[in-house]
C-alpha cells in the first residue's frame, strides 16, 4: 500500500489566542513544530502544509502551499491541499491540523494504514481529523468552501479511537499551558 500524501492545516489567524499560535513556544519548539515531528516519526513526512500569507518558520523540508485568504475559512486550505493531491496524483490524504501536538506518531502510523477513509472518533461520537480520504473524497474536498471542513465528507468512513487527551487542541493561552503540563509528565 502506498503512503499516503500528509497535509497538515496551518492557516488559522489564531484569534482567540491573540496570534502567532503556531509559533508560540510549547514545551522547547513550536507549538506547531509536535504535529510535523509526529509525522516524521511516523516515517509518513515531510508532507504539504498550508500557511496563511505570513507562513511558518516550523516546516522545514514541507512543500508549502499559502492560503491567501485563510478568513475565508477552513474549507479554503482543504480544497488547497485536496487540489495538491490531485495534482500530484495521491491516492490517499492523510489530512492534520497544526494546532493538535498530542498526536502520536503510533496513531498515524494507524490510520495511514487504514482502508480509506478512515477517522477520528472525537470525544463527541463524530467523525473529524486526523483523517485519511480516498481518491474519492479528495476530488470533493477540492470543491470545499466556507469554513466546513472534512467532516461532512466523512460520513462513511471507518472510524478510528484515539488515545485519550491526543485530540486536544490549542485555542487559547490557557490550553497551551495545560498542553505543555501533557508534555511534561
Amino acid at each position: 500500500m502506498a503512503k499516503p500524501l500528509v497535509a497538515v492545516l496551518a492557516a488559522g489567524r489564531g484569534s482567540r489566542f491573540g496570534g502567532g499560535k503556531l509559533e508560540a513556544d510549547c514545551g522547547g519548539k513550536p507549538l506547531g513544530r509536535w504535529v510535523i515531528d509526529a509525522v516524521e516519526e511516523a516515517g509518513l513526512g515531510p508532507g504539504v502544509i498550508v500557511t496563511g500569507p505570513e507562513g511558518v518558520s516550523f516546516a522545514e523540508g514541507w512543500h508549502a502551499l499559502v492560503n491567501s485568504m485563510p478568513e475565508a475559512g477552513l474549507g479554503t486550505s482543504l480544497a488547497l491541499e485536496a487540489e495538491y493531491a490531485l495534482e500530484v496524483e495521491a491516492e490517499t490524504l492523510l489530512i492534520l491540523l497544526a494546532d493538535m501536538p498530542l498526536v502520536a506518531a503510533d496513531y498515524l502510523r494507524e490510520i495511514a494504514a487504514s482502508p480509506a477513509p478512515a477517522a477520528t472518533r472525537h470525544p463527541d461520537g463524530h467523525a473529524g481529523v486526523p483523517a485519511l480520504l480516498d481518491r474519492s473524497l479528495i476530488q470533493k474536498a477540492a470543491a470545499l468552501t466556507g469554513d466546513r471542513g472534512a467532516g461532512p465528507l466523512l460520513a462513511g468512513a471507518t472510524l478510528l479511537e484515539p488515545e485519550p487527551g491526543m485530540l486536544r487542541d490549542v485555542d487559547r493561552p490557557e490550553d497551551l499551558a495545560e498542553v505543555v503540563r501533557a508534555l511534561t509528565r
